[in-house]
């Protein structure tokens, strides 16, 4: 690990840099939106419109990056995402931030593709598996780094919006300067769906279902915060409750998964967070109690998230990995778009509570589709290719990482 440190330290302290601007920014628009007096379905708009640029960015920024190379791409975008984080202060306008987040998802997109890419490249064979873990570690970090910033300043104010751009300039510093070249870059060819949905059902329904999840946890926990009354203080520990958690039972979690029918581990942690969600939803809770609510809630639907990937792969070669793995992705991409838009119509119907409401649903119904397709076929010879991935990853980052797993435990063959 030493070595990996010493050998990609400017890219793991640049993306963490990034991250705690990203993460800045994604909790203080909830609180700010609530102050300049948006309506929850409108911050709804907001908070959905960064996955919808972070979607649209998985798909251009390969072409951009072949097309211009990894320099320009990477510096053009880091100065967009520093202008957008100054501009919400000044055009205090719910549909001018939601164009904005489309711009501000479709740049992060773009720059951790970069990022990852690098990354990968620097490693060697024999360190590239502590390398990828070494940059989801610094990831969680720096986001769980980000919630605490956020105490700082006052959020009606500019200097929460100068901060993370200011971040995000200096993200590029070591990376730029770093002595090392720019990698090659191959993009990866998706299965389609219909052969990828015929291969792991489960696997395409739980990536959309979760993208829901996701989405929904991270871009509404701050507008519940501010609907509930919370204080700054709050907000910023329930929403760094949710990474901490992912953080802490992503690995134990992938320990069981590989001793075990993942689709009864699935089942199981999706039942747990719909109990624990329809709870919080309708019982008046204590702050310490949400908390505790949070790191279940983080604590589950990072590991499920892995988990739907390793499941599909316990029915692939490792030739097919890399396209099942893109094409997943891409499907908890889009049921992501629409997390923070159907939360927020469920808030706007029946209060804050809708928020745990809603992520209760979502994790009822995958519970629920998990045990129908138990019913259906045979559990797969599990491959043992489980690793920690978060939904934030892209592409790129999931093939490294699940094609650093099979070197290790390669898969007997296509399951049937």
């Amino acid at each position: 690990m030493l070595k990996v440190l010493t050998q990609s330290w400017p890219l793991l302290m640049g993306v963490m840099l990034l991250m705690v601007g990203n993460g800045i920014q994604g909790t203080l628009l909830g609180i700010r939106g609530n102050i300049e007096g948006f309506t929850t379905y409108q911050l709804s708009y907001v908070m959905a419109a960064y996955f919808l640029g972070f979607l649209f960015g998985s798909w251009a920024a390969p072409r951009m990056i072949r097309r211009v190379g990894h320099v320009r791409v990477f510096a053009a975008l880091g100065s967009l995402i520093s202008a957008i984080l100054v501009i919400y202060p000044v055009y205090p306008d719910w549909v001018i931030w939601t164009l904005l987040r489309v711009f501000a998802g479709f740049c992060f997109s773009g720059i951790y593709i970069t990022a990852e890419s690098w990354i990968n490249n620097t490693a060697s064979n024999d360190t590239r598996g502590q390398a990828l873990s070494a940059y989801m570690i610094v990831q969680m970090i720096g986001i769980i780094a980000s919630q605490v910033l956020l105490n700082l300043p006052d959020p009606s104010g500019f200097a929460l919006f100068i901060l993370p751009s200011v971040l995000v300039s200096l993200a590029f510093m070591p990376i730029l300067l770093a002595p090392t070249p720019a990698p090659a870059f191959d993009s990866t060819r998706r299965l389609s769906f219909r052969r990828l949905f015929t291969i792991s059902p489960l696997g395409c329904v739980g990536m959309l279902l979760t993208g829901g999840v996701f989405s929904a946890m991270f871009g509404m926990a701050s507008v519940w915060g501010a609907q509930e009354g919370l204080t700054l203080g709050q907000i910023s520990i329930f929403v760094g409750a949710l990474y901490v958690g992912g953080l802490v039972l992503q690995y134990p979690i992938g320990w069981a998964s590989d001793r075990m029918d993942r689709r009864t581990l699935i089942m199981g942690l999706s039942a747990v967070a719909a109990v624990v969600m329809t709870l919080a939803a309708f019982v008046p809770l204590p702050f310490p109690a949400y908390v505790g609510v949070a790191l279940i809630l983080g604590g589950i639907t990072n590991p499920v998230y892995a988990l739907l990937i390793a499941y599909t792969n316990d029915f692939l070669s490792r030739e097919q990995m890399a396209g099942a793995s893109a094409g997943l992705i891409f499907l908890n991409g889009f049921g992501a778009i629409f997390g923070p838009t159907s939360t927020g119509w469920v808030m706007e119907q029946i209060g804050p509570s809708g928020f745990f409401l809603f992520i209760g649903i979502l994790y009822a119904a995958l519970a629920g589709y998990a045990v129908y397709r138990m019913t259906r076929r045979a559990s797969p010879t599990v491959s043992g290719a489980f690793r920690g991935v978060t939904p934030g990853a892209s592409p790129l980052a999931v093939e490294a990482v699940l094609d650093e797993a099979v070197k290790e435990d390669p898969p007997p063959g296509t399951a049937t």
